[in-house]
This record gives C-alpha cells, structure tokens and sequence, in this order.
C-alpha cells in the first residue's frame, strides 16, 4: 500500500507557530523533502526531530520526483516543506504533488503558517474575497506592465517582495495604482517583525529598513468593476506579450500566463488569440 505524501506548513520565523500536528507528522514520516535542509535542520533541532531529510528546490525537483514517488509507493510516507510557511506558495513542489496524485499517492495538507494570511489578517483591509498573486516580474518594463494590468483588480491583493527590489516595486505601485493605502510588512512573526499601514506614497518617504521578506497588502480598485475592462483584441494581447518577453524578462508560456491573469482569460484563449493575430499579420 502506498505511503502519504504531507504537505507540512512550517513557521515563517517564530518556532512557536509550529503546530502539534506537524511535528508529529515530521517525526512519524521515513523522509522530509526539505527546500533548504539547513533551515529546516535548525526546525527539526529544535524540537529534537531526527528523522532524515533530502533536499527538493527548483533545480532538482523534476530529477528527484522519480525517486520520491517510487518509495511512496512502496509505503514510505513523506513530509513535504518549504523553508518557511505553506509549501508551494511561491515555492517548488508543484511537481512533485502532481506526480503524486497522478500515481493514485495520498496527499494530505497539514495547515499552519502563511505570510500571505498572516499579513492580510492584521492589515485591517482584509475583504470577502482577495487574490493572492505572489513575486512581481523581477524587471522594470514587466512590473510596470504587470501591475498595470491590476490596477481595476476589485479584489484585496497580495504580494510578495524581495528586500532588495522593494524600494522600485512600489514607486512602481504607486505610478500603477495611485496612492492607495497598503500594508507593508517586514519579517513576519520574526524579532525584527514591522507591519506598517499608510498609503504608498507615505512609505516611500519615511524610513524602512530593505532588509528581510516583505508582503505588502494592497486595497483593490473602487472605481473600475472587475466586469466593466473590455475584452483585448488579439494585436493588443500580442504587442503585451512581445513587451513581456522582451530581452528574455519572461518566457513566453509565463508571459502567456500573466496576461490570462491580467484579462480575466483562459491562457488557452489568450495563445489563441496572438496565434490568430500573428497569421493574420495583425
């Protein structure tokens, strides 16, 4: 009979977050597949958790995958984490949980920790509905686009950030949606944790340190309903992919796949469009 696979959350900074029935899980599992084995060794240290890890990021996953289904079938069960928070928000493991169901594996969540939650929880602008949508582009010209593309969003939305492109992130914010209120926070649940709430324009001159994880919660648009932005025509969707893709700042199924977010589309409506435009030499 095959094993588990658990899908454990694991603290974002406070070992105390841990919960019961994750440790449990990390003792009673034959193997933890860890993002960083280093940081969930100090995890596993401090609850003196010995079971064995292995390493599973982004470069090795699809290489590794293989190996993991084969002693899930053979009945071993198996702890999947991150470094820190809910694994596969914006972390790897995506194919290795898909191989898993494909192969008939039990996967069960084990809940816990979420800088995404954890953020929108004490921002005091949390909603009925909001959108999680993770790293902005990493270059210029594709943040700008992008988050111009989310300026009618309706919906709360959350994002994550990089310490060192925090700073150009939200004056390219505050250039895409105006001077919204947001939620700026540094270190979640960390010693050194700040959550700031003031508009875009007021972070941008007070001092904060560009240090550590950032999540930012940003009010979505009051003004444009989600219903009223016009569907693009195929020549428009392909310039907006030849400027995302542009010097290689997104591959072209991400580009494809940024754009379908930022229209309210299928990314198999929004290829069949471009391909329509480009044979019809729009």
């Amino acid at each position: 009979m095959p094993g588990t696979l658990y899908v454990v959350a694991t603290p974002i900074g406070n070992l105390e977050d841990v919960t019961l029935r994750a440790l449990r899980v990390l003792r009673e599992v034959s193997l933890v597949a860890a993002e960083d084995t280093r940081r969930t060794a100090r995890l596993l240290q401090h609850y003196s958790i010995s079971t064995r890890t292995t390493s599973l990021h982004e470069h090795n996953e699809r290489s590794k995958t293989a190996s993991l289904i084969a002693r899930l079938m053979a009945g071993e069960s198996i702890a999947l984490v991150s470094d820190a928070g809910t694994p596969l928000i914006s972390d790897p493991g995506a194919h290795l949980v898909s191989e898993a169901h494909r192969s008939g594996i039990i996967v069960q969540p084990i809940p816990g920790p979420s800088a995404a939650i954890a953020a929108l929880s004490a921002s005091g602008l949390a909603r009925q509905e909001f959108v999680f949508v993770g790293f902005p582009p990493s270059r210029s010209k594709a943040r700008q686009l992008w988050l111009a593309g989310l300026a009618a969003e309706p919906r709360v939305m959350i994002f994550y950030e990089a310490p060192h492109r925090i700073r150009p992130t939200l004056e390219d914010m505050l250039q895409a949606f105006g001077d919204r209120v947001i939620a700026l926070g540094r270190e979640m649940t960390k010693a050194h944790e700040t959550l700031a709430v003031r508009p875009i324009s007021a972070h941008l001159l007070g001092p904060f340190e560009e240090r550590g994880e950032f999540t930012i919660v940003v009010g979505g648009s009051a003004t444009v309903p989600r219903a009223a932005r016009p569907r693009p025509a195929g020549g428009e969707l392909a310039a907006e992919l030849g400027q995302l893709t542009e010097n290689g700042a997104s591959s072209r199924r991400e580009a494809i796949r940024s754009l379908a977010k930022r229209h309210g589309m299928s990314s198999n409506e929004v290829f069949r469009l471009v391909e329509q435009a480009k044979n019809s030499g729009v």
